[in-house]
């Protein structure tokens, strides 16, 4: 297992007071847990991946995603077994849709 972390500023998009949760980790997929963080936190983002070595493609999959949604004080965890890069920016869209209902 490999643990990654990312936080962006910047963001202007607050979530919910509730938080969300979209997928199932099994092999191949992933679960996204998202909730609302302590103002000023930014967008903080922590993964646990058993893909090890991905740290680059990491990154820019969730710099494409804080440039999507630019949300600001949130948490963020996923939970990874193996998803590709395609179904992590699905997951995380699908966690930010479930709680403000729209998309981008």
């Amino acid at each position: 297992m490999e643990s990654l972390a990312y936080t962006f500023t910047g963001g202007a998009r607050a979530l919910p007071p509730q938080p969300g949760l979209v997928g199932v980790v099994s092999s191949g997929n992933l679960e996204v847990l998202i909730e609302p963080a302590p103002a000023g936190a930014g967008c903080v983002i922590d993964i646990r991946t058993a893909a090890v070595g991905f740290g680059p493609i990491w990154k820019a999959v969730m710099q494409d995603f804080h440039e999507r949604w630019r949300l600001k004080d949130a948490r963020i965890s996923i939970n990874d077994m193996g998803a590709t890069p395609a179904v992590v920016s699905l997951r995380l869209d699908q966690a930010v849709e479930s709680l403000l209902g729209s998309a981008p």
